[in-house]
């Protein structure tokens, strides 16, 4: 059984750990907060004090981390996961970051002999702890299929997209689609209970029809009954956000309905909204129409 190395246990690294232990895998972790250390230490992981450590004699090193630069910072340095691992030894990185970064980091894994995969996860805090997530990932076909085992117990969908790079891409592309949609629900809502209708009504109404979706499902029926608890915190959509903003600036390409977006979340920001979960962005709407979406039957 492998060897794993995991940086990372905050919202979703820690229940995806947990699905690792399950699996059977030995998982030594690692996280600058030392309660979520020791929490998954009492159900059977191995604790590290350092990135370093955590990487020294593991078969796959995964970082799941808020940011790029995080990555970067845990990555170098002589305490870093570079100076533990050993040649052969595979890197997966499951943070959401831009396509530039990860080829960056597969540069600095190949100069110390090791593969990696950049191989970003959509379906949030639910997903992870049921094991269900999707997995998009970037690199080499073989690389996968040597950790493929690995991210069955995190995930139910493993998908090869490209070389590297291809994983984060296809995130990113996954974040303008799902936030979108969301602030299209809010919208949808905010207009229906302006209207009068009740937006829970609405919401049954059109959930079965073309208008129906995953999005609509997990999102409407936070907005209607005003809970706005984090599965996935618009500080984290923001980040992604912004880096889709940025990847697509250095191509040159215009995402006109993204950029409104973004401005939107920087609002949110700015009036103490960051750590609610994204189906709070119909807070925006609510801010600028004077309408608050709830339902009238709860």
């Amino acid at each position: 059984m492998k060897r794993i190395g995991f940086v990372g246990l905050g919202i979703m690294g820690k229940p995806m750990v947990r699905n690792l232990l399950k699996a059977g895998f030995s998982v030594t972790v690692y996280d600058i907060v030392a309660d979520a250390v020791k929490a998954l230490v009492a159900e059977g992981a191995t604790g590290a004090s350092s990135a370093k450590e955590v990487a020294t004699d593991q078969d796959v090193v995964i970082t799941m981390v808020p940011s790029g630069p995080i990555v970067r910072s845990l990555l170098n340095g002589d305490d870093g996961i570079l100076a533990g691992v050993k040649a052969g030894t595979v890197i997966v990185d499951m943070s959401s970051v831009t396509p530039v970064e990860s080829k960056e980091f597969a540069e600095l894994a190949a100069a110390k002999g090791c593969a990696f995969l950049d191989a970003p996860v959509s379906g949030g805090e639910p997903g992870a702890v049921a094991g269900t997530l999707a997995i998009m990932v970037g690199g080499e076909e073989d690389v996968l299929d040597s950790v493929r085992d690995v991210f069955e117990a995190m995930g139910s969908s493993i998908t090869l997209v490209g070389p590297t790079g291809s994983g984060s891409v296809t995130k990113l592309a996954n974040q303008v689609i799902v936030n979108l949609n969301i602030a299209a629900v809010a919208e949808a809502l905010i207009l229906s209970t302006k209207a009068g209708a009740d937006p829970k009504k609405v919401y049954e109404a059109i959930r079965g029809g073309l208008a129906g979706s995953t999005v609509l499902d997990a999102k409407a029926p936070m907005m209607f009954r005003r809970n706005f608890k984090p599965g996935g915190p618009i500080k984290i959509n923001l980040k992604d956000i912004t880096n889709v903003m940025d990847t697509a600036k250095k191509l040159d390409l215009p995402l006109v309905m993204t950029g409104v977006l973004e401005q939107i979340m920087h609002s949110l920001k700015a009036t103490g909204h960051l750590m609610d979960d994204h189906s709070g962005i119909v807070q925006f709407y609510e801010n600028i129409s004077g309408v608050v979406v709830k339902t009238n039957e709860e």
